[in-house]
């Protein structure tokens, strides 16, 4: 593909992109959806004068799949007002991405324990479990706008957090020493998340004092190149890197709350707060576009031969009643009422893809018989019911909103050409 090919071929996408935006919203289908049924598309028409192989590989998928997070949970933190009210809600929306995580996983691992051959290690299992048990914030956080009250705030917070949660749970699984005892898992988790909090706080108090005081024109960008390295490099150390992200939008968001006292001399609210608009903007636009080309060349990957294998149906639809059960006694037992529609946004998504890659660096947990047919059945399952959730919840009919997107008919029944919808508006105005 010549250079002004692949110019026209990566502008095509993020128009295309944008107009599934505008459908989005209309229909509540999600645009990820939309995205991956595009990526298959063009691996499966573009025929010769499209190399997907060039595109779909590994290392270009996680890479944008990394940067994509970054960007994801970062324009989340920017949208979360910490006040004391909300202490509660944070706490039971933490919780419920907990304990959800833990259940989820654990039930899921007995799944592909029964049902797939050769399957005799609970550890294995749970590792391929665990990334199945992480919602997707990528997905929930550009669908939840239209949600009223603290509901909206109580699915970031959730997403994010199970985003955080399930991605700590999965690299302990992963870099556990063999023969470790559970408590030494655990008090390597705790100490962690302990060394991580740390280095987050003084951080995020850092760049935002920084960020302040820069006077170049091109700062926003830098900012976001920091970022990134702190998320890499607390990688290489084996800490929960989104932790560093989480806090910084959150620090930089709610000025007024970590700086108070001696602290509020050392920043100018006035001078931070165009500056976070315009990074507001910036994280919005970015994870826009890094979003549209992971999910399409995902779409690239996915191979249509897995989605008729009745087997692979009916151990994706064992995981998603699973993912539901628990989610609903969760629910009921921490927030205990006015679940809906939270109940049925729990889609799986960007986390679920990419730890599912790592999982094929790492041959010595590699489950054989695992369909990646299932992942894909799963995605689709439950990104689809938070469609039908959200539309429900917005007092509509699936079936009405589906058809009001489609251009109306005029039906003329006598064939005299007057539609009956116009003869009906004339007998209207003949009344009147």
């Amino acid at each position: 593909m010549d250079t002004y090919s692949l110019i026209i071929g990566i502008s095509s996408v993020i128009i295309i992109s944008f107009l599934f935006n505008i459908i989005s919203k209309k229909t509540n289908i999600p645009s990820v959806l939309m995205l991956i049924v595009l990526g298959i598309c063009i691996k499966e028409f573009g025929g010769e004068q499209v190399n997907t192989n060039v595109f779909a590989n590994l290392s270009v998928l996680e890479i944008i799949g990394n940067v994509g997070l970054i960007m994801i949970v970062l324009e989340a933190a920017l949208d979360l007002d910490l006040k004391r009210e909300k202490i509660g809600l944070i706490l039971k929306s933490f919780f419920v991405a907990l304990i959800a995580l833990v259940l989820s996983s654990f039930a899921i691992a007995y799944i592909i324990m029964y049902t797939i051959q050769d399957v005799a290690d609970l550890y294995k299992a749970l590792i391929y479990a665990v990334p199945l048990s992480i919602m997707s914030s990528a997905i929930i956080i550009p669908s939840v706008g239209g949600l009223k009250g603290n509901k909206k705030e109580f699915m970031v917070y959730e997403s994010t957090f199970s985003d955080i949660l399930g991605i700590m749970f999965f690299y302990f699984l992963i870099g556990a020493e063999a023969g470790a005892s559970s408590s030494e898992i655990a008090i390597d988790v705790l100490k962690n998340i302990g060394v991580t909090v740390l280095i987050s706080i003084i951080l995020s108090y850092a760049l935002v004092y920084v960020f302040q005081k820069l006077k170049s024109q091109v700062k926003l960008f830098l900012i976001i190149a920091v970022l990134m390295f702190m998320y890499a490099l607390g990688k290489k150390f084996h800490l929960s890197s989104l932790l560093i992200i989480l806090f910084f939008g959150l620090v930089l968001n709610n000025t007024s709350l970590f700086f108070r006292g001696r602290l509020s001399k050392i920043v100018n609210k006035e001078t931070v707060k165009p500056i976070l608009h315009d990074f507001h903007i910036l994280t919005l636009e970015s994870a826009f576009v890094i979003r549209t080309f992971f999910f399409v060349i995902f779409g690239m990957f996915i191979s249509l031969k897995s989605l008729i294998d009745w087997k692979v149906a009916v151990i994706s639809l064992a995981i998603i009643m699973v993912l539901y059960g628990v989610r609903f006694i969760t629910l009921k037992s921490i927030v205990q009422k006015d679940i809906t529609p939270q109940l049925y946004i729990a889609p799986r998504g960007l986390i679920t893809i990419l730890l599912f890659f790592v999982i094929e660096s790492h041959p010595e947990f590699k489950i054989t018989n695992f369909d990646e047919g299932i992942l894909l059945f799963v995605i689709i399952i439950s990104s689809f019911i938070m469609t039908w959730a959200l539309i429900k919840y917005k007092g509509g009919n699936v079936k009405d909103v589906f058809l009001a997107q489609m251009p109306s008919l005029k039906v003329d029944e006598d064939t005299d050409s007057l539609s009956n919808e116009q003869e009906e508006n004339i007998e209207d105005d003949i009344e009147a």
